[in-house]
């Protein structure tokens, strides 16, 4: 399969040309009948790794219905890899929905499943946000142990606040077990935050979001982040972070730091209405998801919404599908699998037009969406 005449996204910048795509993989010229692109942009398969849900499907149920349902929803919107984040549980529920992704294999035509993003338990209550803080939990390496079993090893991220107590031990253990220990949810100032990305930490779960804000004498996580080597997620649905502070984080860290999540929940591409999020109910109006009393909850929007608000406010395109394809992928160790378009790679493919709607997206070199 060749694809002709497209904007095609390699290294961080745009090239018209051809894409071919041979036996599930990127590849030279493969020759034969090309597919005309023209007019539209060849993206690298979008992977968001902070994504609870899509199309009425709730990861945190622990149905592999839903797992299933959400891996399908999310190809037709142009993400081909996720991982799919808990909420903050008892520890019995959090357990089924780390079983449910263990055994899951996939299916044809859905998006791959990464691995689990352990968001919760082990959060501060004085930014628990929409999480539960009746099942908030101190750092135990014993716990998660119990949720590594039963994710069969499937735990690719785990958010906390580093300010816990034990939480060195509990971040030092996890990253040996290969798990991106990322910070948020979290009162911890600038040395605390420090002190856990030398012990291993990597990431910031959405930047801005569930933490202290950047002040004049006490920099606090944003700050550490900014000092560090870290990347930071970034969650540009037009609700959850200002244009102007998104175009600030885009000067603050490199471009190939920042990582586009959607955070997005089950209600996702259903509209208005009352919906569930981990055992609570949720009420969607517009844009915005919130709790009961009026807490700011997860999102509504797909990554590729969130791509388009970031390019309209103001973030180079294609500065911004980096923060979408690779920067995920690198974070994740799999830039040698996924996350852009290059020989030998998976041949995941999402053509957008000059609005960003998605017009095809190619799983492994298989179109997925009617001609």
């Amino acid at each position: 399969m060749r694809i002709d005449h497209a904007a095609v996204w390699r290294e961080g910048a745009f090239h018209t040309g051809s894409v071919s795509m041979v036996d599930g993989l990127f590849c030279e010229d493969s020759g034969g009948e090309g597919y005309d692109a023209e007019g539209l942009f060849a993206l690298p398969g979008l992977v968001d790794i902070h994504v609870h849900g899509f199309g009425g499907a709730d990861f945190s149920s622990g149905d592999v219905d839903a797992l299933e349902a959400m891996a399908l929803g999310l190809a037709r919107v142009g993400v081909t890899a996720f991982c799919a984040a808990t909420v903050t549980m008892e520890a019995d529920a959090l357990a089924r929905a780390c079983r449910t992704a263990s055994g899951f294999a996939g299916s044809e035509g859905g998006a791959s499943l990464l691995g689990i993003n352990l968001e919760g338990p082990f959060l501060s209550p004085h930014r628990a946000g929409a999480h539960e803080k009746a099942h908030l939990r101190g750092p135990e390496v014993a716990l998660f142990e119990r949720l590594w079993r039963a994710a069969d090893g499937r735990i690719a991220l785990m958010t906390m606040a580093p300010e816990l107590p034990g939480a060195p031990w509990l971040i030092e253990h996890a990253a040996s077990r290969g798990v991106v220990v990322s910070l948020g949810h979290t009162v911890c100032g600038y040395d605390a935050a420090i002190a856990a990305f030398e012990a291993g930490a990597r990431s910031v779960t959405h930047l801005y979001n569930g933490m202290t804000a950047l002040t004049a004498r006490e920099p606090g996580l944003v700050g550490a982040a900014v000092d560090s080597a870290c990347f930071a997620e970034l969650i540009c649905d037009g609700v959850h972070v200002h244009p102007s502070s998104v175009r600030a984080a885009f000067k603050l860290f490199d471009r190939s730091r920042i990582v586009l999540v959607s955070d997005g929940l089950s209600p996702a591409g259903l509209g208005d209405g009352t919906f569930a999020l981990g055992g609570q109910s949720i009420t969607v109006s517009g844009r915005r998801a919130t709790l009961a009393d009026g807490t700011l909850a997860g999102s509504v929007a797909s990554l590729i919404d969130c791509l388009r608000a970031c390019v309209a406010m103001g973030i180079p395109l294609a500065d911004a599908v980096g923060c979408a394809t690779v920067n995920p992928a690198r974070l994740l160790g799999l830039e040698g699998e996924r996350g852009t378009i290059a020989p030998g790679l998976r041949a995941d493919l999402v053509l957008v037009d000059g609005d960003l709607n998605v017009k095809q997206v190619f799983i492994a070199g298989r179109s997925l969406l009617p001609e």
